[in-house]
């Protein structure tokens, strides 16, 4: 488990200080870049709609496990918009908070019912 949250506080540091880097050189144009490349039908646009399906997936997974309560679609949106930097940090907390049981982890309130 010690690894595991070692992980993730590498992803949360390394995405933080890439993302103040980008901000900082570019502006916050994310929807615009993001979008465009999309558009634009290449290789950028192919990765995003990629990367998106995984956004998808990571919301859908944090709303289950809360049930679809509304602190799950909540965190779902968070999910969606914070990417990597949000999910990391949720998974480090969560991994503490629920000390180390992969099972509550992943599945929540679901756990007891698995």
């Amino acid at each position: 488990m010690t690894a595991f949250r070692s992980i993730l506080g590498v992803i949360w540091l390394v995405i933080a200080a890439y993302t103040a880097v980008t901000v900082a050189g570019h502006g916050i144009n994310l929807f615009r870049a993001f979008f465009g490349d999309i558009a634009a039908m290449d290789w950028p646009g192919q990765f995003n709609v990629d990367f998106m399906s995984f956004l998808i997936l990571s919301a859908l997974w944090l709303m289950w496990r809360h049930e679809f309560s509304a602190a799950g679609i909540g965190l779902g949106i968070l999910g969606f918009f914070g990417g990597g930097l949000f999910l990391s940090a949720y998974l480090l907390i969560t991994s503490i908070h629920v000390k180390g049981d992969m099972r509550a982890l992943l599945l929540g309130k679901r756990r007891a019912a698995a």
